[in-house]
């Protein structure tokens, strides 16, 4: 993947025309993306700023079964907990006023990317494999990077999972190395939020402003 810009921005012609119809206060934002993108630190920034509950779909299935992703993954297999990720998403997907941090693998089956897509507006954090091992280099949790060779597998899994995240989403934004604030603002910028923004909150007024230190 291309070397990030450091401002990030919409990638022109990268996200369908077709924003959902209808989108207004209480419409759900969903963040889609590989593991390390910073969906759960620029989803809380995005959540704080629209008046929004945040929830992370990962946590909340560790929260409801009491156990790590690692071990579900031991325990049932991908394949079993890819079943509990589908019905926690189908359930979460139909609530209002919320910003979702999806798992890497929330679009991996088409019945979840079709709900994202028709339930909220869906902004896809996209990142450099180098960035995703940097971030996830300590990061003991997560049973599909547990391989002798950690950066081949990162390839791997974006090789698999870049078109179903770019088909599901509706808007695209890089996730630079830093500032995860800029980012979070250039997302409330974008025209598609303004029905989303509270009152206090204009399009303007959510413009990305001097590069935090």
């Amino acid at each position: 993947m291309s070397a990030e810009p450091e401002a990030p921005e919409p990638e022109p012609g990268s996200a369908p025309p077709d924003i959902p119809a209808g989108l207004a206060r209480g419409s759900p934002v969903f963040l889609v993306g590989m593991m390390g993108a910073g969906k759960t630190t620029v989803g809380r920034l995005l959540a704080q700023e629209l008046q929004y509950a945040f929830i992370d779909l990962d946590a909340e299935l560790e929260r409801r079964t009491g156990v790590r992703i690692a071990t579900m993954f031991e325990v049932e297999g991908e394949a079993g907990f890819r079943d509990r990720e589908e019905t926690l998403l189908d359930e979460l997907t139909g609530r209002r006023a919320i910003v979702l941090a999806t798992g890497g693998g929330a679009v991996l089956r088409p019945a979840s990317r079709e709900r994202l897509r028709a339930r909220g507006l869906v902004v896809f954090l996209d990142v450099a494999a180098v960035e995703i091992a940097r971030r996830t280099q300590h990061d003991t949790n997560r049973p599909l990077l547990n391989s002798p060779d950690r950066r081949a597998r990162i390839d791997a899994l974006l090789d698999e999972r870049l078109p179903l995240y770019r088909a599901a989403a509706h808007l695209r934004f890089r996730s630079p190395a830093r500032n995860p604030r800029r980012l979070a603002s250039s997302i409330l910028a974008h025209p598609a939020l303004a029905p989303l923004l509270p009152s206090r909150l204009c399009p303007s007024d959510a413009a990305p402003g001097p590069q935090d230190t």
